[in-house]
């Protein structure tokens, strides 16, 4: 089979296209074909070594979709044929076939695509916990979602939005914000134009967002501090670097700063995220916004696309 692989730390060039044995199905397991795969920020963080050593080489990749293809004798939560979407298995997902325990399979929706489901699970998983386990979001409440237009973005502004929040976004690009904007965010403002905070701040009567979800804190955070209602709750998905802050605005407010790794979630707490994230689906309320496609032989193109600033939805590898 064909995957990529990760030999040594460093840019995008580390990843390596390669021919590989089809790996084993034990009695417990299930064989998927892969159809997309998604590509995530934390995948590129993870390829340079931010994240800590690893053992080489390495498969990368959280998110994947595709079908069954066989089961392990001892298998019974999936059958041959069904449409899956693939999170976080152990052995990556930038690879034409995965072997896996049912743990990390979710059915596909029938009404998504597979490059749709790829496109689940990290973006999707992330702004849940976020918004709902983290921040604790509630109905009627003002949620900012500080970089609206990527793929966490996106999912969060829908996530908030089938909860009955009011939901603001920030964007670079005119396309993304009018993206935000069609996926159920009140208004989209630029981050980069100078005294945008008060424009936010004007649009929520003065008193500020009562959540904000923040994908780059390392830019934003101080701003964020300033801007949260009383009361308000920051919660931190991205930073690509050191911000120095002020912690006297926390005490003004008495707002709560909170970081979210996806990736220290629980099994048990990421199929309880998915069952609000399916029934959304269902209701027609959550689908995902698919950016650009990329061949699984070009994933060092994607890896520095999805680093690009102007996100616009989800970037994703066609096997």
């Amino acid at each position: 089979m064909k995957a990529v692989r990760v030999h040594q730390f460093g840019d995008p060039s580390v990843l390596k296209p390669e021919l590989l044995p089809d790996p084993p199905v034990g009695p417990k397991q299930v064989l998927v074909r892969v159809h997309a795969v998604g590509v995530n920020p934390v995948d590129t963080y993870i390829r340079s070594g931010i994240y800590g050593a690893r053992e080489f080489p390495f498969v990368p990749g959280f998110d994947a979709a595709g079908v069954v293809e066989r089961v392990g004798a001892e298998q019974k939560a999936f059958k041959q044929g069904d449409r899956v979407v693939v999170y976080r298995p152990p052995g990556g997902t930038y690879t034409k076939l995965i072997s896996c325990g049912p743990e990390y399979l979710f059915p596909l929706p029938h009404n998504l695509s597979f490059e749709e489901g790829a496109a689940l699970g990290v973006p999707y998983f992330s702004a849940h916990l976020a918004l709902f386990v983290r921040g604790r979001a509630k109905a009627g409440e003002t949620v900012l979602v500080h970089g609206a237009t990527g793929g966490v973005g996106i999912a969060a502004v829908q996530l908030a939005r089938a909860a009955g929040l009011r939901v603001f976004g920030t964007g670079s690009t005119e396309r993304g914000r009018q993206l935000a904007v069609e996926q159920g965010a009140a208004k989209v403002f630029d981050h980069g134009k100078a005294g945008y905070i008060e424009e936010i701040r004007a649009a929520t009567d003065g008193k500020g967002p009562d959540l904000i979800v923040e994908m780059l804190a390392n830019v934003n955070l101080e701003n964020d501090l300033g801007l949260a209602a009383m009361h308000g709750r920051i919660v931190i998905i991205g930073s690509r670097g050191k911000i120095e802050i002020t912690p006297r605005h926390t005490m003004k407010n008495n707002i709560d700063v909170m970081g979210m790794g996806v990736l220290n979630a629980t099994n048990e707490e990421l199929h309880g995220a998915w069952e609000s994230i399916r029934s959304g689906i269902d209701a027609g309320k959550l689908r995902p916004i698919i950016g650009e496609k990329f061949s699984l032989d070009d994933a060092a193109k994607a890896h520095a696309k999805v680093m690009e600033p102007g996100a616009f939805g989800k970037i994703v590898l066609i096997p």
